[in-house]
């Protein structure tokens, strides 16, 4: 079981994102803020859960959680902005749209562009080690999945619906086949 929280005075908000390394589409990001007794057993790193458990705890974070909020930027600010930026900036999307204001940000990772007011926590591996960073990333995961599932409905040929925009080897082929789509991060060295 991971644990519940850093310390207990100040309310937390877990922060993960999930599509960096993806060759297309957006990066997004999701931030949780959960009950100080929260628990579930099945709560992970969302890379070591099936697709089909994601999906199952997505609606129990969200129906549980004091407040969750999830963002993304589009691949075209990416190649304008770089992932890194991009990626800070879905997070700082997320907390902007929380309905609670947390004290304390935990950020899976070892860098993260401080957000006005609010101190952070960056913790490497956080999601394999604190409850909110999992639940964050879980959701950040489900709602990316979501989102290039329908895009895999305009684009088959990219096999979304598999590789989720990955840069696996049968995605690498049908972009040598068929070129970039509109999705596809060109700044990417592809």
């Amino acid at each position: 079981m991971l644990l519940p929280s850093l310390q207990s005075t100040l309310k937390e908000a877990g922060i993960d994102e999930a599509g960096r390394g993806c060759y297309a589409g957006p990066v997004f990001a999701a931030a949780v803020i959960l009950p100080p007794d929260f628990r579930h057993p099945d709560i992970n790193d969302s890379k070591k859960l099936s697709p089909a458990k994601r999906e199952m705890l997505r609606p129990i974070i969200e129906r549980e959680s004091i407040a969750w909020a999830v963002a993304s930027i589009d691949n075209e600010e990416i190649d304008r902005i770089n992932i890194l930026q991009a990626t800070y900036k879905a997070m700082h999307l997320a907390v902007d749209r929380l309905a609670t204001t947390p004290g304390l940000l935990l950020v899976d990772g070892n860098r993260f562009k401080k957000y006005p007011n609010i101190p952070h926590q960056c913790i490497i591996h956080g999601d394999g080690l604190y409850a909110s960073i999992a639940a964050a990333g879980i959701l950040a995961k489900t709602h990316r999945d979501e989102f290039m599932n329908q895009l895999h409905k305009k684009y088959p040929e990219y096999a979304w619906i598999q590789n989720k925009g990955y840069g696996t080897a049968a995605h690498r082929e049908a972009i040598r086949i068929h070129g970039f789509s509109p999705y596809h991060r060109k700044s990417f060295n592809i």
